[in-house]
C-alpha cells in the first residue's frame, strides 16, 4: 500500500488550497469501505486529525476546521481530497494522509502548507 500526497504550498490568509492523496495497492472494495483521514503536524507537536472518512462515508473534522475544510474521496482516482478554504496561519503545519487496511495504518510522505499572514 503506498500513498502520495500532493497539492501543499504558500498561500496567503484567507486563500484556499486543494490536497491530494493517490492510494496504490489496495482494491476498489477496500479503498471505498475503510476508514482515511488527514492529520497536520507543526514541529514539536503530535500529529492532529484534521479530518476523516469513516468505512460508512461518514466525516469527522476537528473543530477549527469545521465549516473550512472538506473531506471527500473519489473511488474512481483512488484519491481522496482535502479542499481548504479560508485559511490561517494556524493551518500551517505538515499534512499528511493516511489509510487503513487490514489493521495496519500506512502514511503518505507529508506536503507542507505554509499559510502567510
Amino acid at each position: 500500500v503506498q500513498l502520495q500526497a500532493s497539492g501543499g504550498g504558500l498561500v496567503q490568509a484567507g486563500g484556499s488550497l486543494t490536497l491530494s492523496c493517490k492510494v496504490s495497492g489496495v482494491s476498489g472494495y477496500t479503498f471505498v469501505f475503510t476508514t482515511m483521514g488527514w492529520y497536520r503536524q507543526v514541529p514539536g507537536k503530535q500529529r492532529e486529525l484534521v479530518a476523516g472518512i469513516m468505512t460508512d462515508g461518514s466525516k469527522t473534522y476537528e473543530d477549527s476546521v469545521k465549516g473550512r475544510f472538506t473531506i471527500s474521496r473519489d473511488p474512481s482516482r483512488y484519491q481522496v481530497t482535502l479542499q481548504m478554504n479560508n485559511l490561517n496561519s494556524e493551518d500551517t503545519a505538515v499534512y499528511y494522509c493516511n489509510i487503513d487496511v487490514d489493521s495496519r495504518t500506512y502514511w503518505g510522505q507529508g506536503t507542507q502548507v505554509t499559510v502567510s499572514s
